[in-house]
């Protein structure tokens, strides 16, 4: 790398096969190389939910009850994630400015600071999530039918809630400092450890969703302790130390500063998965009720495969963004922008033909059932309708996050939050429980067209103010 003198980087000849140089390497490969395995890292994430459901659909013989009880908690599951998101997206962009900028003591002092951050949210977050999780499945939509089957999943999972907030929240650190090939190696192992451990547990010890929840914790565990050895190996040039953390309140404010826009995202994600069962629940009614969550649960996790991916390509090429922004390569934030939406927009576009052609073959993963399948399968080509236009919201959104512009990015969250949660109230109470699945395409559409006027009638100023008045963090 090069720092914003243009001198080369004291570390720059290290380990390249790991690193990518973020301030001279050809923006259109060096895009696609961050975004990539980052993509793949995270659509491996996603098997992390996929696989537990499609072995928990196939329960007998209460399958599709397991697989709504499971739906139930994933709002809660989520949640927890929005915290590791809050510290690993909110300081990993300022870690590369400060590198690009030259500073990397004070970069390595941002990564300590969230670790620590990381931790202290663990401690917290697990004890109030296990003795409260009966209450909030019960308030989040569970029935008489499903609860049991929640609050089994729920109770083992939050156990390990700080492997899940360690394992996602440090590898934002590794993709953004160009070593998204290992972020992906991490991700990929606790994978395949989940995929061997499920089958095993759930029938061979025949545990049922306790199976399918030990799983999963057992794999994020692995996953965190491969991230914190590839972070703090001599080959990254900015290492996470065990060290006192110095200056934590200053950081800390700049690093939830930073994170309170995606954090928001995938919070109030929760809230809205919450709500949308809430809705198919009421307007479903009697027997209905559960046979239309368990086809939200299948829908959200398909739709999990589009955004997590789509995610992992805006959100690996933000420290490509933040670097060259803190190093005052404003030419080659645009770029890097405008090539990030590029990739983003063909991966939708892949997606979109695939919802169009192979949606029933995903469906019967989780159920046998035709009757639930064929209803399913039409409502999740309505609820995808619209993932091209999102791939723009998710690029504005992180772009303007990696440049530091908070001011823009969390109100075009919130705003696409809030044209969601107006269509979901609205539309199934004119139109029945299944309108609540237009949702999604609308606000998509509404949100796209909002933020990318707004990011592309500011970037200009946004730039040159960056060269004019210099870094400010």
């Amino acid at each position: 790398m090069r720092s914003h003198s243009g001198g080369r980087s004291p570390t720059g000849a290290m380990d390249r096969k790991n690193r990518y140089d973020l301030g001279n390497d050809g923006i259109l490969k060096l895009s696609f190389a961050l975004a990539f395995p980052t993509a793949v890292a995270q659509a491996v994430m996603v098997l992390y939910a996929i696989i537990d459901r499609m072995y928990i659909g196939h329960i007998r013989p209460d399958g599709d009850l397991a697989l709504a009880g499971v739906g139930v908690a994933a709002p809660i599951t989520t949640l927890i994630s929005s915290f590791a998101v809050l510290i690993g997206l909110g300081a990993a962009p300022v870690m590369a400015m400060r590198a690009g900028h030259g500073e990397k003591r004070i970069a390595e002092n941002v990564v300590s600071n969230a670790f620590w951050l990381l931790a202290a949210i663990s401690a917290i977050i697990t004890p109030v999530s296990y003795l409260t999780r009966n209450g909030m499945l019960m308030a989040f939509g569970a029935s008489g039918n499903t609860i049991g089957y929640a609050s089994s999943y729920l109770g083992i999972y939050v156990l390990g809630t700080p492997f899940a907030i360690f394992s996602a929240g440090l590898n934002y650190f590794l993709i953004n400092q160009g070593q998204s090939r290992r972020a992906m190696a991490a991700v990929l192992s606790g994978a395949m450890c989940n995929i061997l451990l499920d089958p095993l547990f759930i029938f061979v010890f025949d545990m049922g969703v306790d199976g399918a929840a030990a799983a999963t914790v057992i794999s994020q565990a692995l996953q965190t302790v491969l991230t914190v050895v590839f972070l703090r190996s001599e080959s990254c040039m900015v290492r996470l130390r065990m060290v006192r953390p110095e200056k934590m309140a200053r950081t800390s404010l700049t690093t939830i500063r930073f994170g309170l826009s995606p954090f928001i995202i995938i919070a109030t994600d929760s809230v809205l998965m919450v709500l949308l069962n809430t809705m198919l629940q009421k307007y479903g009614g009697g027997g209905s009720g559960d046979m239309l969550i368990t086809a939200g649960t299948i829908i959200q996790s398909y739709h999990l495969l589009v955004m997590n991916p789509l995610g992992g390509i805006t959100g690996g090429c933000q420290g490509l963004i933040s670097y060259n922004y803190g190093a005052g390569n404003t030419a080659r934030v645009k770029k890097a922008i405008l090539c990030t939406q590029l990739w983003a927009t063909l991966y939708t576009c892949v997606m979109f033909i695939l919802t169009f052609t192979a949606t029933e073959a995903f469906v019967h993963l989780f159920t046998p059932d035709d009757a639930v399948a064929s209803y399913t399968a039409g409502y999740l080509r309505i609820f995808e309708m619209m993932i091209i236009p999102l791939s723009f919201q998710y690029q504005n959104v992180d772009s303007l996050t990696a440049l530091g512009q908070i001011r823009f990015s969390l109100p075009i969250s919130l705003f696409r939050k809030a044209v969601f949660l107006t269509a979901l109230l609205t539309l199934p109470a004119a139109f029945g429980a299944g309108a609540s699945f237009l949702a999604e395409p609308v606000c998509d559409l509404v949100s796209a067209m909002v933020s990318t006027t707004l990011l592309w009638t500011n970037i200009d100023r946004i730039l040159g103010k960056r060269q004019s008045e210099g870094l400010k963090v």
